[in-house]
C-alpha cells in the first residue's frame, strides 16, 4: 500500500463525506419546508384541526431533525473509522 493510495482514499472518502453531508441537510430543509407549508395548509382548511396538526406537525420535525444527525454519525464513521483502507489492505494482501 503506497502513500498515494491512501491519500486517495481518504481523498475520495472526503468528497464522498461533504457530498453525504449536503444532501442530508438539503433534505432536511426541504422536508421541514413541506410539513410547515402542509401543516399551514391544512390549518386555513379546518382552524379547529389546529392543535391536532401542530402535534403532528412537531413530531414530524422532531423526525425530520433526527435525520441529519444520524447521517453525521454515518459520514464521521466514514472520516475516521475508514472503513476502505482496510478492504485495501485485505485486497492487496490477497495479490
Amino acid at each position: 500500500m503506497t502513500p498515494e493510495m491512501l491519500a486517495q482514499i481518504y481523498a475520495y472518502t472526503a468528497v464522498g463525506v461533504g457530498v453525504i453531508l449536503a444532501a442530508a441537510g438539503l433534505g432536511s430543509a426541504i422536508g421541514w419546508g413541506l410539513i410547515c407549508a402542509k401543516t399551514l395548509e391544512g390549518i386555513a382548511r379546518q382552524p379547529e384541526m389546529r392543535p391536532a396538526l401542530m402535534t403532528n406537525m412537531f413530531i414530524f420535525a422532531g423526525l425530520m431533525e433526527s435525520f441529519p444527525f444520524i447521517i453525521l454519525a454515518f459520514a464521521m464513521w466514514f472520516l475516521f473509522a475508514n472503513p476502505f483502507v482496510g478492504a485495501l489492505d485485505s485486497a492487496l494482501g490477497a495479490l
